[in-house]
């Protein structure tokens, strides 16, 4: 029976041990590196919300250098950035987004459903000709943080 406790003592002490280990090195690695946030965009009513997280965000961790931001727009948000309908201050942030790096994304899907290229868009944009979704899954495997406002 002592045998048993030790044993198993010496197991949870590994372990411990191990666990540790591995949580120091997630901060060290984190601690160095650029945070990268996709932020997903699909609700008209949501398009101010989610301009004015993205630009907290940049302001929180003390300007664009220090993030690398993605926003991935589909569905009835698009709408909000058609280059004839948007409004001024969406132009604006757009324009400020694009100097600052920020990725923005127009899903390739809507784009067709709404019968729009990039130069109906504002300034900035890319196509994400497989889709908003998929181009959302290939930025969350590359490390991606996800967020959905």
């Amino acid at each position: 029976m002592n045998r048993r406790n030790i044993l198993w003592s010496a197991i949870s002490a590994l372990g411990a041990a191990f666990g540790a280990s591995r949580a120091h090195a997630a901060t060290e690695t984190g601690a160095g590196s650029k945070l990268k946030v996709v932020y997903h965009l699909s609700d008209a009513e949501k398009v101010n919300f989610v301009l004015g997280n993205i630009q907290n965000h940049i302001d929180g961790v003390g300007g664009p250098a220090n993030v690398t931001i993605a926003l991935v727009i589909h569905g009835p948000a698009l709408k909000a950035f058609h280059w004839a309908q948007a409004n001024p201050d969406v132009s604006k942030r757009v324009g400020d987004f694009s100097k600052d790096g920020v990725e923005l994304a127009a899903c390739g899907n809507t784009m067709k459903a709404q019968n729009v290229t990039l130069t109906d868009l504002l300034p900035g944009f890319v196509s994400a000709e497989k889709g908003g979704v998929v181009r959302l899954a290939e930025l969350q495997s590359q490390g991606y943080l996800y967020l959905r406002p």
